[in-house]
């Protein structure tokens, strides 16, 4: 399951990449926002990272209007390794060098077509396994 999540700035974006799972047969849960109310991006983080933490979903998508405060935020996280992806090619590599669990994304940065290619490589790649990768991600989570 795939945690998703996004603020006012993020709404239609959200929406398309949500139809976009749909049709790739992935189950999500939608944690917010629903409205175009201004909303602080750093709650919809902190919903959809805890729901990756505790295990109710296996990773997370997280949007805002560049992408950067949400994935901050979500970094504060331990044991969250969130990754702002606006190509393909970043999207692969964090997958197989960081083992990325949540994907943050800019609504103002990436239209739709490219945030689906994005997903979808995210998705689709897999954790090397490399042993340096493991020990720099173990790393990454000491004090």
């Amino acid at each position: 399951m795939i945690a998703i999540g996004g603020d006012h700035s993020a709404l239609e974006l959200k929406a398309g990449i949500m139809a976009h799972l749909r049709e790739r047969g992935e189950s999500f849960k939608d944690f917010g926002t629903y409205t175009e109310e201004s909303c602080d991006y750093p709650d919809i983080a902190k919903v959809v990272c805890r729901a990756v933490l505790s295990g109710e979903c296996d990773r997370g998508i997280i949007i805002c209007g560049t992408g950067i405060g949400i994935s901050i935020t979500a970094n504060r996280f331990k044991g969250i390794r969130a990754a702002l992806c606006g190509d393909c090619y970043s999207a692969k590599a964090t997958r197989e060098h960081n083992n990325a669990n949540v994907l943050a994304l800019g609504a103002r940065v990436v239209g739709i077509g490219l945030a689906c290619q994005i997903v979808d490589t995210w998705l689709d790649t897999p954790f090397s396994e490399g042993e340096r990768h493991k020990i720099r991600i173990a790393k990454m989570d000491e004090d």
